[in-house]
């Protein structure tokens, strides 16, 4: 297997020089070091279209090819790429720690923080490496997916106001539906949002109702009787003047939600088209029930650099799939990661809690975390390291994944079959054969390029 090379930074960087930036909002603060650690130029910029025009021409003249900052996108970061500068990411978190090389009271303030950057990049170079940004097509899915993300949030939110709301204006409303966000919920709210207006409604005018407008979708609808009785089984609401003003807050509240409900179909229709076009979209619409919003997660957030995770173990960490381990003595102990990526390991879990209802083998690795005593959530991370190793694989080798081809999996659905057969009656015939030898949902596997077996460790080795 050939891998992406690693791209690291040469043991002496160009110009002889090492540069820092503190990234602001307003303003940023460069320094620059020669290797005996002296600072050579120390300046401030403003962030705008002059300042940083000029930040980049003063860090040439200073003879600076390299540059330390805390954050790796950004209109800063895109100008220095641009405009030839190598980038190195230290986190601030790794920044916060470094200080106490150079203080012992805990100070901190720009300058000085520039100084930590430009100083590291110096000394640390062999324990860095440069930013490779993701191509623009990568980037523009992560944006689309991480905006229909704070979208859900914003009408979860938006949905819990107005039920909030009605369980004090309109109570019958809430559990009149399915959802109460669904489309046929927010229409009846639009049409009768009060107590007194949902009143006169009977079973006839409700029939009417429903055969006037779309009613399917997300929260099919009852029959009209059986919303009739709910109506007349809940609890009353507020009426007469107090009514009709909560009403226009209904209103209000169930638009917002309706809005944000139709934003999302919006970035969700354009997300499927950003990853049809995607060349790494095969692999990730591979994997078993990933559907097309979970693989443009895990692509979105996994990027294309093949360079960046030198190994599982890396996009493993990054994660937060595998534990914090510390040894002292004869003691280890092992705690739950706190610094990574927390979109990357929201889509990985995601996925991995998905995964395990279309393939026996990610169920089998879930059950076994479950019956070591670890809850939902440590037994999802578990399933989501086994997985990583496999998306890994493909990712680095460009081809998709093929349940045929994944030896664990076959292993458990071999023990499947082979416990179906012998539970089966006297007439040898299974009482469930398709359920207990096929992964359900799980696409047909396409033609693949002959290739080694992509494999993954046996369950029992995932027990941390």
């Amino acid at each position: 297997m050939k891998y992406a090379p690693v791209q690291v930074l040469p043991d002496v960087p160009a110009g002889g020089v090492a540069a820092g930036i503190d990234w602001a909002v307003a303003d940023h603060v460069a320094c620059v070091v020669d290797m005996a650690g002296r600072v050579t130029d120390r300046f401030s910029a403003v962030h705008d279209k002059a300042g940083i025009a000029m930040l980049i021409a003063r860090l040439r003249r200073s003879g600076a090819g390299e540059v330390a900052i805390e954050r790796g996108n950004g209109v800063l970061v895109e100008a220095l790429l641009a405009a030839g500068l190598t980038v190195v990411v230290i986190s601030p978190h790794r920044v916060k720690n470094l200080r106490a090389r150079y203080r012992s009271g805990g100070g901190k303030d720009d300058r000085f923080d520039s100084f930590v950057l430009a100083d590291t990049l110096r000394t640390d170079r062999a324990r860095l490496r440069p930013l490779v940004p993701d191509t623009p097509v990568t980037l523009a899915l992560r944006a689309a997916v991480r905006a229909r993300k704070d979208l859900v949030a914003h009408r979860v939110r938006a949905c819990n106001q107005l039920r909030a709301h009605l369980a004090v204006a309109f109570p019958a409303a809430i559990g009149l539906f399915a959802e109460l966000d669904s489309p046929v919920s927010l229409r009846f709210l639009a049409g009768f949002g009060s107590q007194d207006a949902a009143a006169a409604l009977d079973e006839q005018a409700l029939l009417g109702w429903l055969a006037a407008g779309p009613g399917r979708g997300r929260g099919n609808t009852a029959p009209a009787s059986v919303l009739c009785a709910r109506l007349r089984a809940a609890p009353g609401g507020v009426t007469g003047e107090e009514g009709a003003a909560h009403a226009v807050i209904t209103t209000a509240l169930a638009a917002t939600a309706g809005m944000l409900a139709a934003q999302i179909k919006i970035l969700e229709t354009a997300i499927g088209v950003q990853l049809a076009a995607h060349p790494d979209a095969h692999i990730f619409t591979s994997l078993p029930r990933a559907g097309m919003l979970r693989a443009a997660r895990l692509l979105a957030e996994i990027g294309d650099c093949r360079s960046r995770y030198p190994g599982p173990q890396a996009l493993a960490a990054l994660a937060g799939v595998v534990p914090v381990t510390r040894a002292s003595g004869t003691h280890t102990s092992h705690a739950f990661r706190w610094a990574v990526s927390r979109p990357l390991r929201d889509a990985v879990c995601d996925f991995a809690d998905g995964s395990r209802h279309a393939s026996p083998w990610a169920q089998s690795v879930y059950q076994a975390a479950r019956d070591r005593g670890k809850d939902h959530q440590h037994a999802v991370r578990i399933l989501g390291r086994a997985w990583i190793i496999i998306i890994w694989r493909c990712w680095q080798e460009g081809i998709p994944y093929d349940p045929a081809k994944h030896t664990a999996l076959q292993a458990v659905l071999d023990q499947q079959a082979a416990q179906a057969a012998t539970a089966a009656p006297a007439g040898g015939i299974s009482p469930c054969p398709a359920a207990d030898s096929a992964p359900s949902k799980s696409p047909p596997a396409p033609p693949q390029p002959p290739r080694s077996a992509t494999a993954a460790p046996a369950a029992a080795t995932w027990n941390q």
